[in-house]
């Protein structure tokens, strides 16, 4: 018996796997359903065969079926498993035809085609010409008659991204190229297929998620959280196949490994980590974030009861799926795989809450304390900045001294040094600290081209995202009053009609949007309204998740808070600011796609990053924040805030890379990919050089600006000398009150 690469770690299980009773039916059933399909006379480039009978029984999808929908009756499970058979074919299927020869071309050509099989009203398939056109076609006709329109649509999309971005990990292995940590963890969603699993369990049990939240932030995270988990636990126990028999190298494992230069053990458990964080991740928004989504939209109760069902389905995928993976002949699993099968009758209580009723989550414990005792304010001192990769130069708007003044009378006007409610001692602001920020410095060099008029416009902007960041913790945060929070941003987001009136503003959050949008949605498309308006409406919601967290004195786990602090950050408005001409002037299935998306991403995370190392002190010794990547990673690693920063600028470094590597090999596949014409791709080109200047300015920016440098913040917070004196008060959960109060000193 081979040796395993290495010992598998201890798993965060919270839910025991249960398994259903229509077991060996579908078993007969599916196995019979590809013999038919014609998947097992599927012959390799080499004459072999893609399957036996001998080994798709093997591998039991049956059993990974049962396991992963104990509770759904034959005809459902015998559905689900052939969808699951089809998938696994495929996968296999299109691994020995083009991934082995690295045929992108022809893998192409060859999912193209495939796609067409999932057809909406009034559309035709076309006539089948292998095993997995027939498989789709079959099971497809099967499906959707009890599903609506929109499920169908949200299911094609996910598995147009399973299998489309399966060339990206073909051209990944032909350049020998593996990802990056958080280029790895979006493109596993794509194409490791855990969405799709998300829609089918859907079907599975019987409710469809709401369409009008189906894309909430809620839902979003249910998804994206139990996609990671199903792909993290996968790569754990795929890896010795994958990697060292097959050659790939799309495996989290791998990734850690090459990275952060660890074994391949301590890789192991660093992503066993991350599998349990994002488990805690999908039980907190459950529990949290669900039940305000309900009231919020006020969901009726068959629509909340069909989020639970949806809910509670992918639990039981995660609890079934682990017990498949210790059981299948597909993965390394020597250790696990002698144990009995669980028995519904003994597996204990089950859903959210019961946990602490069994003894075996202990990494789930562990997780949970690290995630709840952060010990705020403490005395750090500045934070050294490493080097950071930056190949692009910055040019500055010749506007910039007018816009400076410009902007510091705008803010004036708009009450940003006035008293505010809810702040001790007076203003969020002043004029002093107004002029040190020196937003219209960053627009005059992230929007070096505009008129005047346009930079002016900019650097309000900028000056209303910084003051709205610096107002919702201070005004809400320290109070821990999300319920404030979340009817402040509603009623901002009034003042940003696409059509009717908005309300008469009250206060400077109020008065400098109305002014904005005013001044920025007249000269935009319809189209281009929604998408900047969706900008602002996604930063204000993420200030809501800011005040969320402090009030549950919680750390966020990584992924949420990369994905998060792209929206505190407002990366989406600020970029918007450089391309508001073009809004809407490209197809929003184009940014969709994996060149966009992952240009885009990868550029407002070197943005992010940037702030996070330089605000690192203002946020840590003077503010008690959490929400920092490097307070992220000092948290999910255990380790000291130097290890941290460093593995911070890493990241920033390979995103910057990856920008240049995208810019360099793939953005001109994608022109030709989608036949765009000369003036389509102009306007990408123009906001690809955007992105360069956007990351440059914001560089720059920090570099420049008093904001972050320890004189100005001893200086702004004083007080914190007065309150160090005092440092025998407690600290951590449920003290805060018994804390001088810091809203005065701001």
């Amino acid at each position: 018996m081979q040796q395993q690469s290495f010992t598998l770690p201890e798993f965060y299980v919270p839910y025991p796997a249960r398994i259903n009773p229509h077991l060996e039916r579908t078993r007969r059933h599916s196995a019979a359903w590809a013999e038919r399909m014609g998947m097992l006379d599927s012959r390799t480039p080499d004459g072999g065969l893609v399957w036996t009978a001998e080994q798709l029984a093997k591998m039991d999808y049956g059993l990974m079926c049962a396991y992963t929908h104990p509770d759904c009756d034959g005809d459902v499970l015998d559905v689900i498993t052939d969808w699951y058979v089809w998938v696994f074919f495929f996968d296999d299927h299109f691994l020995e035809e083009f991934k082995y020869s690295r045929d992108v071309k022809g893998g192409q050509k060859y999912l193209a085609r495939l796609e067409k099989f999932m057809t909406l009203p009034g559309e035709v398939a076309p006539e089948v010409t292998n095993p997995a056109e027939a498989g789709l076609k079959d099971l497809w006709e099967r499906t959707v008659p009890s599903m609506t329109v929109e499920w169908r649509k949200r299911f094609i999309t996910s598995t147009h991204n399973l299998m489309v971005e399966s060339i990206w990990e073909t051209k990944n292995i032909e350049l020998g190229r593996i990802a990056n940590p958080i280029e790895y963890i979006q493109m596993r969603r794509r194409v490791g297929g855990a969405p799709w699993s998300a829609n089918l369990v859907e079907y599975a049990v019987g409710a469809e998620v709401p369409d009008k939240v189906a894309f909430s932030r809620p839902l979003e995270v249910l998804r994206d959280t139990f996609s990671d988990a199903v792909h993290l636990r996968n790569d754990l126990f795929s890896y010795q196949r994958e990697v060292e028999e097959e050659g790939e190298n799309s495996n989290a494992v791998l990734v850690f490994e090459r990275f952060l230069g660890n074994t391949t053990q301590e890789s192991a458990e660093m992503v066993n980590d991350l599998l349990t964080s994002r488990l805690r991740q999908f039980e907190n928004t459950a529990l949290v974030e669900v039940p305000a989504l309900a009231a919020q939209h006020g969901l009726l109760p068959h629509e909340q009861l069909a989020i639970g069902a949806y809910v509670k389905g992918l639990q039981d995928w995660q609890s079934g799926g682990h017990e498949w993976h210790a059981r299948s002949s597909r993965y390394m699993n020597q250790e696990m795989d002698a144990a009995e099968p669980p028995s519904p009758l003994l597996a204990g209580p089950v859903g959210l809450g019961t946990s602490a009723a069994r003894l075996e989550f202990r990494p789930g414990v562990r997780k949970a304390i690290r995630e709840h005792t952060y010990v705020p304010e403490r005395p750090i001192g500045h934070l050294p900045i490493p080097e950071l990769h930056m190949p692009f130069g910055i040019r500055t708007s010749p506007h910039i001294d007018a816009s400076r003044e410009h902007t510091i009378e705008w803010q004036r006007a708009m009450g940003f040094y006035d008293a505010v409610p809810g702040v001790e001692g007076g203003g969020v602001w002043s004029e002093h600290r107004g002029r040190g920020i020196d937003l219209a410095h960053c627009a005059a060099m992230i929007h070096a081209d505009a008129t005047l008029e346009e930079l002016n416009l900019s650097s309000d902007w900028l000056a209303w995202g910084t003051y709205g960041d610096d107002y919702f913790p201070l005004v809400f945060g320290i109070a821990r009053d999300k319920v404030k929070a979340r009817a402040c941003a509603e009623r901002l987001k009034q003042f940003m009609p696409l059509q009717g009136a908005a309300p008469q503003p009250l206060g400077p959050m109020e008065l400098g949007l109305a002014d904005l949008w005013e001044r920025t949605a007249g000269p935009l498309t319809p189209a281009g309204r929604a998408v900047f308006r969706k900008a602002v409406d996604d930063m204000l919601d993420s200030w809501v998740w800011e005040v969320d967290n402090q009030a549950q004195n919680r750390i966020p786990d990584p992924i949420d808070y990369v994905e998060m602090r792209r929206r505190t950050f407002g990366s989406d408005l600020t970029i918007a600011l450089a391309r508001v001409k073009t809004l809407g002037a490209v197809l929003d299935s184009l940014y969709q796609t994996r060149t966009l998306h992952e240009l885009v991403t990868a550029a407002m995370d070197y943005g992010m990053f940037t702030n996070d190392l330089f605000s690192y002190q203002k946020e840590v010794e003077f503010e008690g924040e959490v929400h920092n990547m490097v307070v992220v990673v000092e948290n999910f690693l255990g380790t000291d805030r130097l290890t941290a920063r460093d593995i911070v600028a890493g990241l920033m470094n390979a995103r910057m890379r990856q920008f240049e590597h995208i810019v360099a090999n793939d953005l001109e596949d994608l022109f030709e990919e989608f036949d765009l014409d000369k003036r389509t791709r102009a306007v990408v080109t123009r906001q690809v050089e955007d992105l360069k200047e956007w990351m440059s300015g914001i560089l720059e920016w920090h570099l420049k600006c008093v904001r972050y440098q320890d004189a100005e913040l001893r200086s702004m917070y004083g007080t914190k000398e007065i309150e160090r004196v005092f440092s025998f008060l407690p600290q951590g959960l449920g003290t805060s009150a018994a804390r001088l109060s810091k809203s005065g000193t701001r």
